[in-house]
């Protein structure tokens, strides 16, 4: 590479994440002038699908925007429909709704770290070739996704857009004994998860770090998945205290535009970038994690979450969500422990003229839905706005940060095979889901 003069680095496909995005990169005179993720999956229009239905559709509809977080759009979608209609799920239901969501967390989670993101760490092209060397590794990741699908099945009926959540609650519920296995299952992905953490901790992490505002439910008294309200972190110094927005105010603080590059829209909060997921969650909320994920998160070196400890390096999101699994599972274990069957599977929710917000955090990170209704329950208007798309800049600053990082390093020596791979390793930090943003990578690099 000549550092002086304009070069562009392109990459085609992005592998290893959900979807379809381009990259190009600009480098001018040694210095990134332009970093710019194109997200070119077709627009898939679910909020044009979702104008007209019925108010009790959208959990139905919502799931097949994403095969690996359709518990996080199912209950947003419910939410904001109850909104609507002036009706509060609480007690057991709400309480199998969060046991779902800890299954969804658990799969997806998993499938992150064990075949997507931990090869970059290893030296591996793939999960394959990852498998070829630390094997056990692998099987412990498969096995904890089998746990979570397990939970998904059933709960949901099936692990892959679950078809037994409805507005209001379930189709079906469980009796006791039916969870017992679970139980079973989540007892000995306990230790999965655990090692899990100590083998991920364990990686070779690069100096990093991002100064993006941090966006998250905030849920006191437990780690946020399924409730809350959106809270915002400004800086990362630890005991910083997070400002609360009414979830009715979230489109007056969250502004979305579209970029000529990107069928996503991209998202400022108050008028900055920002970021949502793992990172902002254990900022928020790390103080309620459960005692055994606290502990395992001190023992990875994130600090001690019990006094507001931040993790500001996005190649450490991957020991974050090993933590949350830890998190998930004991969870699960909490809820199925003490569970009593409701007195009947789902309440009523009548449909009534009016407008519906919900929010829940995907294992990506905030996930927001918000529905007009009819006297009848038809819906008039839809929006929904993913958590990938919501990170895109603060994914571009990322990206562009790491980049320059290896510039300056190595100035006319930096190959364009390892700045490509670096580009990689940045987006993959955040997991995202491309599908779900679109309403990976092609990368371009431009030098002057």
């Amino acid at each position: 590479m000549n550092q002086r003069g304009t070069h562009v680095l392109r990459l085609d496909a992005l592998a290893r994440v959900e979807g379809e995005a381009a990259l190009r990169l600009r480098v001018e005179d040694g210095s990134v002038t332009e970093t710019r993720l194109s997200i070119y999956e077709p627009p898939r229009f679910f909020e044009a699908f979702l104008t007209g239905r019925g108010h009790t559709e959208p959990p139905d509809i919502t799931a097949r925007i994403c095969g690996i977080c359709p518990v996080a759009y199912q209950m947003s979608a419910c939410q904001a429909i109850e909104d609507a209609c002036g009706v509060t799920v609480d007690g057991p239901l709400a309480e199998l709704r969060r046991l779902l969501y800890c299954g969804e967390w658990i799969e997806s989670h998993t499938l992150h770290i064990s075949l997507l993101h931990a090869p970059d760490f290893l030296g591996h092209a793939d999960a394959v070739g990852l498998a070829r060397e630390q094997r056990p590794a692998v099987e412990r990741g498969l096995r904890l996704k089998q746990t979570g699908n397990a939970i998904l099945e059933q709960l949901g009926g099936r692990p892959i857009h679950p078809v037994n959540v409805r507005v209001g609650g379930f189709y079906r519920t469980p009796a006791p004994e039916d969870l017992r296995p679970l139980a079973e299952r989540l007892r000995q992905a306990r230790e999965d998860a655990l090692e899990t953490v100590r083998w991920v901790a364990a990686f070779d992490f690069p100096d990093a770090e991002c100064d993006h505002d941090l966006f998250a439910l905030r849920d006191p008294g437990r780690y946020a998945v399924d409730s809350g309200t959106p809270a915002v972190m400004v800086g990362h110094d630890q005991g910083t205290a997070p400002r609360e927005i009414q979830l009715a105010a979230f489109e007056q603080h969250v502004q979305e535009g579209q970029v000529p590059h990107s069928t996503a829209l991209t998202a400022t909060l108050d008028g900055r970038r920002y970021l949502t997921g793992p990172l902002a969650r254990y900022a928020i909320n790390g103080r309620w994690l459960h005692p055994l994920a606290a502990e395992a998160a001190r023992d990875a070196g994130l600090g001690d979450p019990l006094t507001g400890a931040v993790c500001d390096n996005p190649f450490r999101s991957i020991v974050v969500r090993a933590v949350e699994v830890v998190q998930a599972v004991e969870e699960a274990l909490r809820i199925i422990d003490g569970y009593e069957p409701p007195p009947r599977p789902a309440v009523e929710v009548p449909p009534r003229q009016s407008l519906g917000r919900g929010a829940t955090e995907a294992p990506r990170g905030l996930l927001y839905h918000r529905y007009a209704l009819t006297e009848d329950g038809t819906l008039t208007e839809a929006r929904i706005v993913p958590p990938t798309a919501q990170n895109q800049k603060a994914i571009e600053e990322d990206v562009r940060r790491a980049v320059q990082a290896r510039l300056d390093r190595d100035g006319p020596a930096a190959d364009d095979d390892e700045l490509t791979h670096l580009c990689e390793r940045a987006i993959r930090n955040h997991d995202p889901c491309i599908s779900c943003a679109a309403h990976f990578l092609d990368l371009t690099v431009e030098h002057t």
